[in-house]
């Protein structure tokens, strides 16, 4: 499993879908920000410190994509809702356009990968996909719990 788990994840880190995606959408991004306008999307309003945790890379490289995203248009930034001393970004109706277009244009990707797959097969993976994800997160929580102890 674990070498399915490296594979995939290596295939998704790949160049070649993300450049394929912007060359057909006609994207002014860097390939490195798809992922955190697609973070941003799905978990945001969120912190640059926890988005950078999200995607494993560095606070520091996180704030200056952020900030970059900001420029074009497609996330804001603001003071946290919790923490006003936490900057937060949250997509904006472009970013949202731009995600959704990702999104779509991914599906199909994976679409095509799995065509030869049956609707059940593909149900019983996205299930257990959703299921090793939430284990993950839920360990991540819990070590940050310890950790903070």
């Amino acid at each position: 499993m674990h070498d399915a788990l490296l594979d995939i994840i290596g295939f998704m880190s790949r160049p070649e879908p993300d450049v394929a995606l912007m060359s057909e959408m006609a994207m002014p991004l860097e390939r490195a920000l798809l992922p955190l306008l697609v973070r941003i999307d799905r978990r945001g309003p969120i912190g640059v410190v926890e988005l950078a945790d999200l995607v494993g890379r560095d606070y520091t490289t996180v704030s200056r994509q952020v900030a970059r995203l900001d420029e074009l248009g497609l996330v804001v930034r603001r003071a946290g809702t919790r923490d006003k001393r936490v900057r937060e970004a949250e997509v904006t109706e472009l970013g949202r356009e731009m995600a959704d277009a990702i999104d779509r244009m991914r599906e199909e990707l994976v679409g095509e990968l799995m065509a030869d797959w049956t609707n059940a097969e593909r149900r019983d993976l996205a299930r257990l996909l959703k299921r090793v994800a939430a284990d993950m997160n839920e360990w991540v929580a819990r070590r940050k719990l310890e950790d903070a102890e």
